[in-house]
Formats: C-alpha cells, structure tokens, sequence
C-alpha cells in the first residue's frame, strides 16, 4: 500500500475530517458528524481507496536511483 495522497491534500483532509467530527460535540450534535473518520483517516494514512480505484495520486513520485 503505496501513498497516493499529498501533503496539501492530506492537511485539507484532517482539517475537514476534525470538523466534521466536532459537529458531533459542539454545534448540530448529529451523528452523521462520525463521517469525519474517513477524510481523518485517509489524511493520517495518506493512503486513499477511492484514489487507488479512480487511478489519481496527489503525491509526488518518489525518485529512484
């Protein structure tokens, strides 16, 4: 399991992914806040399914010598 997903993407995903989950705590105080897990952990990880289904990677190659 290779990363497929930049740092620009994975900072933007943790961002949106504590936001959402804060709307279960403060604010709405709705469930459907818990989907903030996702972007969490795919910004965490920096691996991403759906980028791996779809063909797309943000992260730049790694150069090999």
């Amino acid at each position: 399991m290779h990363m497929n997903v930049g740092n620009i993407d994975r900072a933007l995903r943790v961002i949106i992914g504590l936001a959402l989950i804060s709307q279960v705590f403060v604010g709405l105080h709705t469930p459907w806040g818990w989907i903030g897990l996702i972007p969490l952990a795919t910004g965490v990880v920096g691996w991403c399914g759906l980028y791996t289904l779809l063909g797309i990677r943000t992260c730049p190659l790694d150069k090999q010598s």
